[in-house]
């Protein structure tokens, strides 16, 4: 997620190509329960001025199958690939104390435990076994990857724009 109007929005999934030939897609979705995608129908691009209404058809392997409003072809859904999908913020659930959107984390400053500036939160990465935080900062000649965990982040502040890490030995 992108700052801008996206502190507004967050993305809930991607149309990851065309399904069938009657203008359906694939679709990815990033939310806890897969299927609640379809709560925030409709959904809308980044910039949030394109709107789709969403329908979920089927399970599909790695997705869901669903129609999107004004796609009939399969050629249009072909053109949608890649699509990231968004839901205005107050349409999602509020999170538990422990949990974060990754559009909150995004432009965090990140400081260690003895009060040092050590950079800024640039994106929020999955690679499979849990999220990690990319930071750039002075300093940095490319950006550092850290886990994003109790350990390594003892301390979110949203209230501050802040975080405080513990990062592994030798990460920075």
């Amino acid at each position: 997620m992108t700052e801008t109007n996206e502190s507004n929005l967050i993305c809930v999934g991607v149309v990851a190509g065309s399904f069938g030939v009657r203008g359906e897609v694939r679709l990815k979705s990033y939310c806890a329960v897969p299927e609640d995608i379809e709560l925030y129908s409709p959904l809308s691009d980044e910039t949030g001025q394109t709107r789709y209404p969403l329908v979920l058809t089927r399970a599909i392997k790695n997705g869901f199958a669903a129609r999107l409003g004004g796609v009939e072809t399969k050629e249009e859904a072909d053109a949608l690939k890649g699509l990231r999908l968004y839901a205005h913020r107050d349409q999602l659930p509020s999170l538990p104390d422990d949990e974060f959107y990754h559009a909150d984390l995004i432009g965090l400053e990140v400081y260690d435990t003895g009060g040092t500036l050590l950079g800024k939160v640039i994106s929020v990465q999955n690679h499979g076994a849990s999220d990690l935080l990319e930071i750039s900062g002075p300093g940095l000649k490319t950006p550092v990857l850290m886990p994003f965990t109790l350990a390594a982040v003892p301390t979110v502040d949203l209230t501050q724009g802040r975080l405080i890490a513990d990062p592994p030995e030798g990460l920075f």
